[in-house]
C-alpha cells in the first residue's frame, strides 16, 4: 500500500489547512504526528465506511477527518491553527482497529510538514 500524502504548508495561526491522503485498498486510516522531541501521537483516525471517528483531545473541535473512497483519498482538515500544531503530519492505514498506538498502525506514508507561526 502506498500512501502518498499532500498539503501540508506554513500558515498563521488561527489558520486553515487540508491535508490528503491518497490510499488504495480497505483500510481504516490515521493521521499522526510528530513534533521535534515529542512522540508520535494520533490526531485522527476513521473507519473504512467513515461511521466510526477518533480524536486527539487537543484537535476536538478544530480539526474534522473525512474520506472519499470513490476517491481513495482520506483527509484531515484543520481549522485554528494554533503554534503547537507545528508538527510533520504522517497517514497512515490499518488493516485492523483503530488505535490511538502507532504500531496498530501497517501502513505509513511519508509526511508531510505543517508549521503555524504565532
Amino acid at each position: 500500500v502506498q500512501l502518498q500524502a499532500s498539503g501540508g504548508g506554513l500558515v498563521q495561526a488561527g489558520g486553515s489547512l487540508r491535508l490528503s491522503c491518497a490510499a488504495s485498498g480497505r483500510y481504516n486510516m490515521g493521521w499522526f504526528r510528530q513534533a521535534p522531541g515529542k512522540e508520535r501521537e494520533l490526531v485522527a483516525a476513521i473507519g473504512w465506511s467513515g461511521t466510526g471517528t477518533n480524536y486527539a483531545d487537543s484537535v476536538k473541535g478544530r480539526f474534522t477527518i473525512s474520506r472519499d473512497n470513490a476517491k481513495n483519498t482520506v483527509y484531515l482538515q484543520m481549522n485554528s491553527l494554533k503554534p503547537e500544531d507545528t508538527a510533520v503530519y504522517y497517514c497512515t492505514a490499518s488493516r485492523t482497529a483503530i488505535t490511538r498506538v502507532p504500531s496498530g498502525y501497517d501502513y505509513w506514508g511519508q509526511g508531510t510538514q505543517v508549521t503555524v507561526s504565532s
